[in-house]
């Protein structure tokens, strides 16, 4: 189950669960839209894996299945 992280590695933008602005890698490393396009190029800084959009997980399944709050910071600039 991913650990739906609450904000963007690179810039530390909040990203709750139900934003369709983030994306991860395999390795659920997670960042927000403009950092994985723009300073990224859709390609993950720490694995060199492929960014691609991080799936919403329903509301419903939030309550017995909660995102992490876990922030992982590691500025890219």
């Amino acid at each position: 189950m991913l650990e739906l992280r609450p904000g963007c590695e690179c810039c530390d933008r909040d990203l709750p669960p139900e934003s369709r602005d983030a994306r991860i890698c395999t390795f659920e490393c997670t960042f927000c839209v403009d950092c994985a396009e723009d300073a990224l190029g859709g390609i993950c800084p720490n694995c060199a894996g492929e960014l691609v959009r991080r799936p919403v997980r329903p509301a419903a399944a939030l309550l017995r299945h909660p995102a992490s709050t876990t922030r992982v910071f590691k500025p890219r600039v």
